[in-house]
């Protein structure tokens, strides 16, 4: 099925895109179809079961939480952040929950919301729902969250992929290779070639106007990230450094894209440590596409665009544009999930994407963006996914601010060259899908390996 640059960048709520999200999503697609099949008013119970990274990690991740509100009808693009906390105390005080917003009904945590120790064979991150009638079960679904908020429903799973759902687009591209033999054959970049691609679902001024959309919420949330201060929730104690980092570097004046390498290092830090934090906090971001990845194409193009004189809402049309072409194929040759492929996915997939978002905007050739991309991601191969306590922050947050860097540096790198390299960027997309299928269960957003149990023993 073709993905859509607007899969790839969507507004939504932190802490995780997978975990929080995705089940959401999921929650209040099981209230929308209770509602459409008539069966609401017979509901007397709902008992959610979460199965893998999501019960391992549910409570850190808050996926209970999002489970809970996505069953009360609210979804992640559109509920306020700050109606969440009143909402989840008021259930947990009266044991009512609102299905669908409209049909109240009794709610135990403890015997509703079931935590198992036990994976389903399709993905780690899988929840059941189901809606029970006195004893009766009325209606039943197994969905799974497969990374940047993407929901897959069993039936999915079971049956063969329908064509009803396929776009015909006019450069479809199932490798970097294809992409490139595309934009020289055609003579376009690889912004112009997504542009075109993505007019197969809607207009070029409709494109336009999500994607500057979508970066809009990118900026509030660096500016939310700038100002608010605190410690994070989750009981970590983390300490915000975005707001006082950046009265520091106020103090020091702006430098511009080309100035002093170490002060546009800070810049570039300061933009992702004040996403990861808003995200931390379950505030209103931008899945990039991941939620624990979310800070690191703002962080590039935030810069980017703050301190050239010369950029202009073009310049992020075609970054975002052009991240989304490697967004892409890591998400359909690969993973963007770390439950499934560690952190390589979702940190080493949001890396590549920025550079090739930069590199776009820098004037590089298709063979020069390709290769900017594969040098980011290439030196993001076997991230690990080990979050402390289950929390998107200890090392998620830093993690951002350092590959953030580490694109710029690639593209760098990548205009000094003609697009000639060693290594492909579909060789390393393929050795991120390996790699992820060797790394053992514990590296992989179950906080059962690595700096989380490292944390735990000191």
């Amino acid at each position: 099925m073709a993905i859509s640059v607007f899969d790839l960048f969507k507004i939504g709520i932190g802490p995780s895109s997978s975990h929080t999200v995705g089940p959401m999503r999921a929650a209040a697609t099981f209230a929308q179809a209770l509602r459409e099949r008539g069966l609401l008013a017979q509901v007397t119970r709902v008992e959610v079961r979460l199965y893998g990274s999501l019960s391992a990690t549910g409570v850190g991740h808050a996926t209970d939480r999002a489970c809970l509100l996505g069953l009360m009808g609210q979804w992640p693009d559109r509920i306020d952040p700050a109606t969440i906390e009143p909402r989840i105390d008021q259930l947990m005080q009266e044991h009512c929950l609102m299905l669908d917003g409209s049909h109240p009904l009794a709610f135990n945590y403890t015997r509703d919301m079931r935590l198992l120790d036990e994976s389903l064979p399709y993905h780690p991150n899988a929840m059941t729902l189901e809606a029970l009638g006195g004893q009766s079960s009325l209606f039943s679904q197994t969905y799974y969250s497969v990374g940047g908020g993407f929901i897959v429903e069993q039936a999915e799973v079971d049956a063969p992929q329908s064509e009803a759902n396929s776009v015909d687009q006019p450069y479809p591209f199932a490798s970097a290779a294809e992409l490139l033999a595309l934009c020289k054959a055609h003579r376009l970049s690889v912004a112009q070639l997504m542009m075109a691609n993505e007019c197969a679902w809607r207009t070029e001024a409709e494109v336009r106007e999500g994607l500057l959309r979508i970066w809009a919420a990118m900026g509030e949330c660096v500016e939310n990230g700038l100002r608010n201060e605190g410690i994070l929730p989750g009981g970590l104690k983390v300490k915000r450094r975005a707001a006082r980092l950046h009265r520091s570097l106020q103090e020091l004046g702006k430098p511009n894209v080309i100035g002093s390498t170490l002060s546009a290092m800070e810049w570039v830090n300061l933009f992702a440590l004040a996403v990861n934090e808003e995200n931390a906090a379950g505030g209103r971001m931008v899945t990039a596409p991941t939620n624990g990845a979310a800070g690191i194409i703002p962080a590039v193009l935030h810069y980017y665009m703050k301190f050239n004189p010369d950029a202009c809402d073009d310049d992020v049309v075609r970054f975002l544009l052009a991240a989304a072409a490697v967004g892409i194929l890591c998400k359909t040759n690969a993973s963007i999930s770390g439950a499934e492929v560690g952190c390589q996915g979702e940190v080493g997939s949001a890396c590549s994407m920025a550079a090739a978002g930069l590199a776009e905007v820098l004037g590089a050739t298709p063979p020069q963006l390709e290769n900017a991309a594969e040098i980011a991601l290439e030196h993001n191969l076997g991230l690990t996914c080990d979050p402390v306590g289950g929390l998107v922050q200890v090392p998620c947050i830093e993690r951002n601010a350092i590959a953030a860097v580490k694109a710029i540096n690639a593209v760098q790198m990548a205009l000094r060259g003609d697009g000639e390299h060693f290594i492909s960027l579909d060789q390393v997309i393929r050795t991120l899908r390996d790699t992820g299928a060797d790394m053992h269960a514990n590296y992989k957003e179950t906080s059962r390996g690595g700096l989380a149990v490292a944390y735990v023993e000191c």
